[in-house]
């Protein structure tokens, strides 16, 4: 890539200015050009400024995948807003608590959802304004209905504000396991560096079209819009996954790379085989957390390699099993521009074959986040003695591939996420 500034309006900028008619991103019906997404981010600022919200203010999106999620992510980036991405399986107290602890000023959301506000309390939120992305305000919970409108239309194209690789551009929120789930600041090039990495594993190059089922609030999904924008591809963004019609989407599609996670394979290796399982163009799909023994299985089914790889909504694609590397089995080998150490409870290094905490760093300056919004005690100790601590236990073997052993507190897993415990217990308890 050329020399731009590491931050996502200015990349939206030098590629617009070289290649503005290249399809970049599909979802809902709609088709975007590189030229298409500049102007909407400028012209969805604007929207934004005019119903007051300034640089360094949050905007909630609790919605699904549509085009109006990524509409109002970049016209925050433009603005020097910030986005704070909202699962859409929320509900009651924990959508309160998301809204609350980011302190967000405006919410986007779809319709099907609108109605959910009426599990959040307007005094226990900074909640000034409601957009419904897709349609009218007419469901709003009647202590909403004052602060509820349709989502405005794009207003004349704003510059982009200044802004720096490490200014935050989104808050993504990750589970929490002995307490509430913790904001992650996510600055501009730690975007950036999530798309560019993993599309370099991935061997994404120009022309691609790179296919996801998996939700936009997540940074798995979210990353591949830069994965796109960096190197030439197209992402097309699924309403959702689905066992059944996975291969007939990605048929239809036209997919060259795909984006699934480890529960997803042994259900499509569960079903009867279709001739749609080898009519597709897919070379490889991204699949953290996949059972080692289905990785032949699935490519001498479908013809389709399945990238392994290890990050965390705090770092970056740090370790990597690139099929043909040897590392086929295991969560990979570190790649260029990370250090990692496996380390004892007092962060000292632990020889190979030795169990413990898996300790991070980047090279490049904000590839990874920079922090948990509002928790400034989480934060010095997720990243004390300047490395990042993620929460999992793992072996480095003598030949620097590492496995994955388990997480050190308590955490559910659902649909490959993590659940808070903390949370719900508090539900229970409550």
């Amino acid at each position: 890539m050329p020399p731009h500034p590491r931050t996502v309006p200015g990349l939206l900028v030098e590629r617009a200015a070289r290649d503005p008619a290249r399809a970049l991103f599909a979802c809902g019906g709609q088709a975007w050009t590189v030229g298409d997404a500049a102007a909407i981010a400028a012209g969805h600022a604007a929207a934004l400024a005019a119903a007051g919200v300034g640089r360094g203010d949050r905007v909630a999106l609790f919605c699904s995948n549509r085009p109006e999620f990524m509409r109002v992510l970049l016209g925050c980036a433009w603005l020097g807003a910030i986005a704070v991405p909202v699962n859409v399986a929320c509900r009651g107290p924990q959508l309160q608590y998301y809204l609350a602890n980011s302190g967000a000023r405006l919410l986007a959301v779809e319709a099907a959802l609108l109605a959910e506000l009426a599990g959040v309390d307007p005094a226990a939120v900074a909640l000034e304004r409601v957009w419904v992305v897709d349609g009218d305000a007419g469901g709003a919970p009647d202590a909403w209905a004052s602060r509820t409108g349709s989502m405005p239309a794009p207003g004349a194209p704003l510059d982009p504000a200044p802004s720096s690789p490490g200014d935050t551009v989104a808050i993504l929120y990750t589970s929490g396991t002995t307490g509430p789930s913790k904001g992650v600041c996510c600055p501009h090039a730690q975007l950036l560096a999530w798309g560019e990495h993993t599309a370099r594993l991935l061997g994404v190059r120009a022309g691609d079209v790179l296919c996801t089922t998996l939700p936009l609030f997540h940074v798995n999904a979210l990353n591949g819009f830069f994965q796109a924008l960096s190197t030439g591809a197209t992402q097309v963004v699924e309403a959702r996954f689905s066992a059944s019609g996975f291969w007939d989407t990605m048929v239809a599609r036209g997919a060259t790379v795909g984006y699934l996670l480890g529960a997803m394979v042994p259900m499509l290796l569960a079903r009867p085989a279709s001739p749609a399982e080898r009519a597709h163009r897919m070379r490889i799909a991204l699949a953290p957390g996949v059972p080692a023994a289905l990785h032949a299985r699935f490519l001498e089914r479908t013809g389709v390699s399945l990238l392994e790889g290890y990050g965390s909504t705090e770092t970056n694609f740090v370790i990597a099993a690139v099929p043909g590397e040897g590392a086929e089995g295991t969560m990979g080998r570190l790649r260029d521009g990370f250090s990692a150490r496996v380390a004892d409870a007092h962060d000292a290094e632990l020889p190979p074959g030795e169990a413990g905490e898996l300790l991070l760093r980047a090279d490049e300056p904000f590839a990874f986040a920079t922090g948990y919004w509002g928790m400034p005690d989480r934060t010095v100790e997720a990243w004390r003695n300047l490395w990042f601590h993620t929460g999992d236990r793992v072996v480095r073997d003598a030949e620097g591939r590492f496995r994955f052993v388990d997480r050190l507190k308590d955490a559910i897993r659902r649909r490959g996420e993590n659940v808070s415990s903390y949370e719900g217990e508090q539900v229970l308890l409550s």
